[in-house]
């Protein structure tokens, strides 16, 4: 009964957003699940499957191939006790959110701790290397964002605690419980910020459009089992799915928590036009 009144609240709200919208099957282009992906090797030892890969977002020709500034977004694992090649990122940098497991990155004389909740920074011409000191697998998310001509990166990685960050706000686009873990003064190359974002129980973000196509936005589900409204649908996001905007400036989205007891958390990370809402 929940679902059903979040689903007709939502869908009237949008009534009036979206004329000749993505809808139905095509939507399925704009969602991704790492546990779908098959796993190939990275760095030595690092397992990565693809969420989201290059492509054309406007007209997608495959699942999942609609990146169009960001160069790559995984999911990748270590192996307990594993380490990582020595490895220098030429034209683009990495940022790291562990998802689980414990282990180290080593990097410009430095070593840092990884663990749930951990985000790292990982400039251009670093040399670094990952290791899992764990008896269980280091899992982490990994965005790949190239470098734009004259880009000067951080001397040193940057890591963000989560687990200890403050909230930054909670009631943009409506209910938004929003941690920011990196924006560009911190060294973003091309993404412009990277966050967390939690819905507490019945509540959903605002329903809202792109209104512009030189945006790249997605939402990944981190823990809970939330609602992706896009277009004209809801579809059931659980940790691990993640949704790309559709950048047609005619289909909103938003994401909705219909649990009555357990808030929900996502993975944001963005570039967009200095107009577009924030989180």
């Amino acid at each position: 009964m929940v679902r059903r009144i979040l689903a007709s609240l939502t869908i009237f709200l949008c009534a009036g957003l979206a004329v000749a919208q993505t809808t139905g099957d095509p939507i399925d282009l704009y969602v991704g699940d790492w546990h779908a992906s098959t796993p190939r090797t990275t760095q030595g030892s690092l397992v990565e499957r693809d969420i989201f890969t290059r492509g054309d977002p406007q007209n997608p020709t495959q699942k999942g191939a609609i990146l169009r500034y960001i160069s790559s977004y995984t999911y990748a694992t270590l192996a307990p006790h594993a380490s990582t090649k020595a490895t220098r990122l030429d034209g683009q940098q990495e940022i790291y959110f562990v998802d689980s497991g414990r282990g180290t990155a080593k990097a410009g004389g430095q070593t840092v701790e990884l663990y749930r909740n951990i985000a790292v920074l990982m400039p251009a011409n670093l040399e670094f290397t990952l290791r899992n000191t764990g008896d269980q697998p280091l899992a982490m998310y990994v965005i790949g964002e190239p470098t734009p001509r004259g880009f000067r990166p951080n001397s040193a990685m940057l890591v963000r605690d989560e687990n200890k960050l403050p909230i930054t706000s909670s009631d943009g686009l409506w209910d938004h419980i929003v941690k920011t873990l990196f924006v560009t003064a911190d060294g973003l190359g091309t993404l412009e910020t990277v966050l967390t974002v939690t819905l507490d129980p019945l509540t959903m973000g605002k329903p809202h459009l792109v209104d512009h196509d030189d945006i790249e936005e997605v939402w990944t589900a981190l823990d809970g089992t939330s609602l992706a409204f896009v277009g004209n649908t809801l579809r059931k996001q659980t940790p691990g799915m993640a949704f790309y905007h559709i950048p047609d400036n005619k289909t909103p989205h938003t994401n909705i928590n219909p649990s009555e007891d357990a808030q929900v958390r996502f993975l944001y990370f963005a570039r967009y036009h200095p107009h577009e809402p924030r989180p």
